[in-house]
């Protein structure tokens, strides 16, 4: 569709061009077919659209808000969106029944059993271009165990929508798959003939064994441009070490394409072309007794004989036995059991893709019927099914991916069913765009309420990948579509995001941890069966039989994948038991905290968009320069704000805050340590465990955190009568002096006559606002080059008088160099205005007419005057030769004519001296007088002029133009 959209407006060159998109852009490499917004080409800061997806993505949210902003600066784009007033949104996380835990349990087990037996397979007959078979695997592992999830929420959601019916409200459930393509496999198997409902978990996994496993036929059918690998003479294939449990490690570099309508949204349609976009590392194996790599080794002397194909098709049938074993316990299709629980056919509306759906009978049994209504198409059914919603004839409807654009489902005040609208999504949508456009199915204009949002998360861990992904997306669509990423964060998704560099972090400290054996720094989870000796051994089991893991380095450790993504670790996990999963989850999420608390400690968090001075009112704008920045195809301006922030906290505050304190060491305390009789006085609150939040006169809130011991070592507590005076001298005191004044009576930097902002009240920030984008390169450069770092912070803040700014913070080391560059770029871009422009010498002055109008008074431009309200306009001459000019340099030998100025520029400045609205009124009478041939009218003008008052036909007034200021002497 993209290339489509380039192609169109390439042929079309002179056209002018509107982007219209319901949602914006998800992410900024979906704005490839905005060629013509400006931000990347010829006159850009980035040359092609590369460098600006390369700009942007580096600094990930805070970076596409900047965009936004830019865009909207500049008159380019605007973005609206329904209030969300009145909306309310929830996510309930449901607890997994005993029985469905133990079904997970046993699938994990065989989908590990499976993942042994296709590796094995592989090796047997030789299989070498591996890549379409672990990208089908992958994709069916992950599909798999997301039927199991969306199954686990069944019950209670069927519970939820019984109690919204029962509170007079209208039930709306959204998801995304329906089991259809496994249907109708079962339909052909057995002939049109069902004796139960289907289960599309079962399917996938058949489906994978059937179509995918490894055969002399897939050997045979080496994808095309495939090179076949040459073994070395004289040596035989070496046998892999590989157990039926945990015995190898299989790396591949990335899952399925996870993110692609194949991988999670369709039913099994994926290709393998979609599946394939990472290389397969071939199996490394780790050192296990031969005795324990199970019955499906074996010996070198067997490999590539008589019988292995006979020996590869035994174990197909084996593993097919297992699975077929297992689906008899396996959840049912979750549409069809979601309909059948909430009355039906007849009760539900269904708004989906699928052409038939199995319902259950009176007498017990199960049949497989058609959708589709006489005449009718499915897409026409779906209306029908939309227009019984919307009547009341049914109060449950039920939407996937094929009704989530173009229907309304709200409570309109147009319809019967006015009921308030509950919408609960069973199945997240990996898109973010999706997720929005499902939303807006029951959120939309006209409506009599807001509808009510509740997500639902199953207590899997896995699941939580799904969520990650959305709330990801939901960021970085706020952040495009507004400016603001916070424009999405209502949904309550965003503490579900894993995806950033914190979670890259924590996933390496996990791995790392648990595979090459070192010592953890977070504390492990607590109550694991068997203490942690137990779960280090079972993690590791568990990593390995998702295919998680490296290469055996020499001291016996597993090194850890370099291209172990989040998105892959949190698709693999799913196919952990349930305790595992949990267990491993929890880790890993109490790392990612834990990074945050210590960057957050050592002042090093940064999320992208960075509030400056947060819950600091007293934030000023002291002085701000504008300089001209040049764009295409229109120059912008930037604007350098030098701020002031008052990060103190007066005694009437820190006394109110002391007033709500509980705690037992609460209080205020004074310091052991003394100058001048002045000791130091500060306000402790304690915190959860034996940290302390402190507050001081001069800085308010202290990042750092301070133990309860510390504080004893050096202050003592007293009471807020024994801390006003040294809390009130220190706030007066710290306006102007630093710390090292209070301490030690003189500051070395300010004896050399430098600035010393240490302890000091007033801190000042400098940031640059405005089309940020024409300037990007430009200070990026200047940064790199001060500070050895291109790395430019985005800040946001809230000035006293309430106006907000977002910008470029710069650092006070460089804001010299900032100013030099931005005050060379804006002559840069006076100089090429002044030439653009070419204006032609201004003719003579002309004596301004001493006619004033008032402001309201209100001038008609079409109105003819009579003939002889003025005097007849004299007729054309060349003007005298101009006199000698004496030293006045007066023009025409006028005495009191203006002087001319010699500089074209200096016309731009002469609204003092010429009377624009008089001189254009003149302009107009000598236009409009009536040539004295034409016979005069009852009041001296042309009887038949049809503009002139008393005329033939009366007043035509057309246009009527509205004088008001500037006029200088209006």
């Amino acid at each position: 569709m993209g290339k489509a959209v380039l192609d169109l407006q390439n042929k079309l060159p002179l056209a002018r061009v509107v982007y219209a998109s319901a949602t914006g852009a998800s992410e900024p490499r979906n704005m490839i077919y905005m060629s013509r917004l400006g931000i990347w080409g010829e006159g850009t800061p980035f040359r092609t659209f590369e460098e600006f997806l390369h700009a942007i993505e580096k600094r990930g949210v805070g970076a596409m808000e900047i965009v936004a902003m830019d865009m909207k600066v500049s008159g380019m784009y605007i973005a609206r969106q329904l209030s969300f007033s009145g909306v309310t949104f929830r996510i309930e996380e449901i607890p997994l029944a005993p029985a469905f835990e133990r079904i997970y349990n046993r699938a994990a087990l065989l989908w590990a059993e499976a993942l042994g037996v296709f590796q094995q397979a592989a090796d047997w007959i030789g299989l070498e271009s591996r890549k379409s078979l672990w990208g089908q695997f992958w994709s069916a592992h992950q599909r798999f165990f997301k039927y199991l999830c969306v199954a686990a929420k069944v019950c209670r959601l069927v519970e939820l929508a019984q109690e919204e019916l029962a509170r007079d409200k209208c039930v709306v459930i959204g998801l995304q798959s329906t089991g259809e393509a496994r249907t109708r496999e079962v339909l052909d198997e057995k002939e049109g003939q069902l004796d139960g409902f289907v289960s599309a978990a079962e399917g996938v996994f058949l489906s994978l064994i059937q179509k995918h496993f490894p055969s002399t036929k897939r050997k045979r059918e080496r994808g095309a441009g495939s090179k076949r690998k040459r073994r070395p003479r004289g040596r035989g294939a070496k046998a892999p070490r590989l157990a039926c449990e945990v015995a190898g490690v299989i790396r591949i570099s990335d899952d399925s394409s996870t993110e692609s309508d194949g991988g999670l949204d369709s039913d099994f349609h994926s290709s393998p072309e979609s599946l394939m976009d990472d290389d397969v590392v071939i199996v490394d194996t780790i050192g296990l007794p031969v005795d324990d790599r199970g019955p499906l080794c074996l010996p070198q002397r067997d490999l590539h004989g008589p019988g292995v194909l006979e020996r590869v098709e035994r174990l197909k049938q084996d593993l097919l036995a297992k699975v077929r074993a297992l689906g008899r316990e396996l959840p049912v299709n979750t549409l069809d059991e979601l309909i059948d629980q909430l009355g039906g056919p007849e009760r539900v509306a269904e708004m989906t893709g699928r052409k038939g759906r199995v319902v259950s009978r009176p007498d017990g049994t199960v049949a497989f019927e058609s959708r589709a209504e006489q005449g009718l198409s499915i897409d026409h059914v779906n209306l029908r099914e939309k227009e019984r919603f919307m009547n009341g004839e049914k109060l449950v409807a039920i939407i996937s991916e094929a009704s989530s654009s173009g229907v309304s489902l709200q409570a309109d005040r147009r319809v019967q069913n006015q009921r308030r609208r509950v919408h609960i999504t069973l199945e997240l949508p990996w898109s973010a765009d999706r997720a929005i456009q499902q939303f807006g199915r029951t959120h939309r204009s006209n409506q009599v309420s807001a509808p009510e949002y509740i997500f639902l998360i199953s207590e899997l861990a896995g699941e939580r990948r799904f969520a990650s992904i959305v709330a990801k997306r939901l960021e970085s669509l706020g952040a495009l579509t507004h400016g603001d990423r916070r424009a999405t964060e209502s949904r309550d998704l965003s503490k579900y995001n894993f995806e950033n560099k914190y979670g890259a972090r924590a996933l390496s400290c996990v791995l790392t941890t648990i595979l090459s054996q070192t010592e953890s720094k977070v504390p492990l989870p607590q109550g694991y069966p068997g203490g942690d000796a137990a779960f280090f051994r079972d993690m590791k089991q568990g990593l390995l039989s998702v295919g998680i893991g490296g290469r055996e380095s020499r001291s016996g450790c597993l090194d850890v994948e370099k291209d172990c993504s989040i998105t892959k670790f949190l698709n693999r996990i799913l196919g952990l038991e349930v305790h595992k999963q949990n267990a491993l989850f929890q880790y890993f999420s109490d790392t990612f905290d834990h990074l945050i608390a210590v960057d957050k400690k050592e002042g090093k968090y940064d999320m992208g968009i960075l509030d400056l001075a947060p819950g600091i009112d007293e934030i000023y704008e002291e002085s701000q320069q504008v300089f001209l920045a040049p764009g295409h195809p229109q120059d912008g301006q930037v604007v350098f704000y030098k701020i002031s922030v008052d990060r103190g906290l007066k005694w009437e505050e820190a006394y109110a805050r002391s007033l709500e304190l509980t705690g037992t060491h609460d209080g205020f305390y004074l310091s052991y340590k003394v100058r001048d009789n002045k000791p130091s006085c500060l306000l402790a609150q304690q915190n959860r465990g034996k940290l302390f939040t402190v507050y001081k006169p001069n800085i308010g809130r202290q990042s750092q955190l301070e133990t309860f011991d510390s504080l004893c070592r050096k202050f003592h507590r007293v009471t807020a009568e024994e801390a006003r005076e040294h809390w009130e001298s220190s706030y007066t005191f710290s306006l102007t002096h630093c710390s090292h004044t209070t301490w030690n009576r003189h500051c070395r930097l300010a004896q050399q006559g430098k600035d010393c902002a240490q302890g000091l009240r007033l801190r000042h920030h400098y940031m640059l606002c405005g089309a940020l984008l024409r300037v990007w390169g430009r200070i990026a450069a200047v940064m790199a080059d001060v500070t050895s770092s291109s790395y430019l912070q985005i800040v946001r803040l809230k000035t006293k008088d309430k106006k907000k700014q977002v910008g470029i913070k710069i650092p006070e080391g460089c804001v010299h160099r900032v100013l030099q560059e931005l005050q060379l770029m804006d002559a840069d871009v006076k100089r090429k205005q002044a030439r653009s422009r070419g204006l032609p010498p201004p003719p003579a002055a002309l004596r301004p007419l001493a006619m004033p109008c008032g402001p309201s008074e209100v001038l008609d431009l079409t109105y003819s005057p009579p003939a002889q309200a003025f005097p007849l306009p004299s007729p054309f001459t060349f003007p005298p030769p101009p006199p000698v000019p004496g030293p006045g340099g007066l023009l025409l030998g006028a005495p009191d004519a203006p002087e001319a100025p010699t500089d074209p520029a200096a016309l731009l400045h002469q609204g003092c001296d010429i009377n624009f609205k008089e001189v254009l009124e003149d302009m107009l009478r000598s236009l409009n007088a009536v040539p004295p041939a034409e016979p005069p009218g009852p009041l001296g003008a042309g009887a038949g002029a049809p503009g002139a008052p008393g005329g033939g036909g009366g007043p035509e007034r057309q246009s009527v133009i509205q004088f008001s200021p500037p006029f200088p002497n209006s």
